[in-house]
């Protein structure tokens, strides 16, 4: 039987292990990952880190109507690698595992531990038909 752990404190553990390594090269490997599921928590984890380290203003995942997903960030137009599919959906449900957000909508802030710091972020979720966002805002 596998073991279900909370899903925040397995991101803030991941954030600890991956902040020495360069989120965005981890990020554009995540869909080769076996496991879904901690691959979902991985990308989260990475999304925060490289989000901190490059001072974003906000990473955003976005499913469109045709099922891909997209990732961009905010402090510079560029497009972020995209953890694929399977991948994208899991992350989708961990945000709203960890948030329990519910609806087509919500916000609320996210306090992540990192290494002997903290930070809050603010997460926004907005979905409609199949198309479906989640915006990490970082602290400015």
């Amino acid at each position: 039987m596998k073991e279900k752990r909370n899903p925040h404190l397995k991101v803030q553990e991941l954030c600890d292990c991956y902040a020495t390594t360069d989120p965005l090269r981890e990020m554009s490997a995540i869909d080769r990952e076996a496991d879904r599921e901690e691959a979902a928590l991985k990308w989260l984890a990475l999304a925060a880190l490289h989000g901190v380290n490059q001072n974003a203003e906000s990473i955003t995942l976005r499913r469109d109507r045709d099922g891909s997903f997209r990732v961009f960030a905010k402090y510079r137009v560029t497009e972020l690698p995209a953890p694929g599919r399977e991948v994208g959906e899991k992350i989708l449900a961990a945000v709203r595992e960890i948030t329990h957000l519910e609806g087509k909508k919500g916000k609320t802030p996210l306090a992540l531990g990192i290494r002997n710091d903290s930070l809050e972020l603010k997460i926004k979720i907005d979905s409609e038909g199949d198309a479906a966002k989640v915006k990490i805002r970082f602290p400015g």
